[in-house]
Formats: C-alpha cells, structure tokens, sequence
C-alpha cells in the first residue's frame, strides 16, 4: 500500500476529482491547504499589489494498492498539469497498515476494489 499525497492547483482540483472517481480511485480526502512557493515576485490586478508568497492549493490524500500508484499518479499529472511555475507536486509513501473502524479489518483487503 501507498499513500499519494499531490498539491493542486485550486483551478484544477474539479477536474483531477472528476478524473480519479472516472479511474479506479473511489476514496481521497482533500483540504485547502496554504505555502510558500519559489516564487516571490509582486503582481498587480486591477490596480491593487499582491505578493504571491503565500499561494493557495488544495492537498490530497489517496491511499491505494501498489497496482493503482503509477495509473493515479498518471492521472494527476496529466490532468493537473498546465506547464506553469506552481502546478504543484506529488508525494509518494509507504503504508504500513490499515485498519476498517467498522469491521476491525486490516491490511489492504481494506482497501476494496471497484470491480
């Protein structure tokens, strides 16, 4: 078992959402989430100055069998992708083990398939 963890783009999290419940993926949390970026320059919008230090993403969090790690992953990146500084990143971990509330189940068995 792995644990994806991918920063997003805001603009982009309906279609990466859209795209993960269209594949194999059923389950993910997601949170906005707040950092700091490489870059550091000020912009102007209508006028009014805005420093682009603190940029606001949204954090996801998908827990899923080895097979599906490099199919999710593909799809994040496909979909999240714009080609511009802040696309975001993603991060990949080990699970050591599950546990369903519920049932008391453990161990990947956890984590059910689609079909």
């Amino acid at each position: 078992m792995k644990r994806i963890e991918a920063i997003i783009r805001k603009t982009k999290f309906e279609d990466v959402k859209e795209a993960l419940l269209q594949s194999d993926i059923d389950w993910f949390e997601y949170h906005n989430v707040h950092g700091i970026g490489q870059s550091r320059e000020e912009r102007i919008y209508r006028g009014v100055q805005y420093s682009t230090d603190v940029i606001e993403r949204v954090a996801l969090s998908i827990v899923c069998r080895d097979p599906l790690v490099e199919p999710t992953v593909k799809v994040i990146l496909d979909v999240a992708h714009t080609g511009e500084v802040g696309d975001g990143r993603i991060f990949v971990s080990e699970m050591i083990d599950t546990w369903s509330i519920r049932t008391g189940e453990h161990g990947d068995t956890v984590l059910k398939d689609k079909k």
